[in-house]
């Protein structure tokens, strides 16, 4: 039987916080709020100026050491719609990747079904280096020993700077249930 650490769940995700594309200019508004049933993230996306809305994660101080499991396990509702699901670490080369603006993210997009919740597993070996919705080739390794902070998205980039083809404006009202690692 596979090992299994669940590091988010109902009532857990207290210190999350919201970040929106208001940060670069746009006017999309999107809450986190902590719920006895895991993380309800509402709000509007205007895709106009920006297209993003975000809940992601404080800082870890000292970093999560993941390196004893190789998988993301997130349960969601989210009404149809692809998130990006993104890992910031700290890196081995100064703190350098903390000057680039936005930073390196480790990022992986998946889908959610319309109606109930989504079950989707994501392997740390398909976590993709990225800074703005920008694959970046310099050959950057994934640290599960040093994990900053964990982020949800739903953008209208997707992966490598292409179009989200399931991005929806307008009202969001979705619920992060879990997340597990194993």
């Amino acid at each position: 039987m596979p090992k299994k650490k669940v590091l988010f769940e109902k009532d857990g995700f207290q210190d999350w916080k919201s970040l929106n594309d208001t940060i670069m200019g746009g006017k999309s508004v999107a809450i986190c709020e902590n719920t006895n049933a895991g993380l309800l993230f509402k709000g509007n996306i205007v895709e106009k100026g920006g297209g993003f809305v975000s809940c992601r994660s404080s800082t870890y101080q000292p970093p999560l050491n993941l390196s004893e499991f190789d998988t993301f396990e997130i349960n969601i509702s989210g009404e149809g719609r692809k998130f990006k699901f993104a890992v910031a670490c700290q890196d081995d080369f100064l703190g350098l990747t903390e000057f680039i603006p936005g930073g390196l993210r480790w990022i992986k997009t998946f889908p959610t079904n319309k109606f109930g919740s989504t079950t989707v597993k994501i392997s740390f070996n398909d976590l993709t280096p990225s800074i703005r919705a920008n694959k970046v080739s310099f050959p950057f390794k994934f640290k599960p020993s040093k994990i900053k902070r964990l982020q949800l998205l739903h953008s209208k980039f997707g992966d490598e700077g292409k179009l989200n083809d399931n991005f929806k404006p307008g009202n969001i009202k979705i619920l992060l249930k879990s997340i597990s690692v194993f």
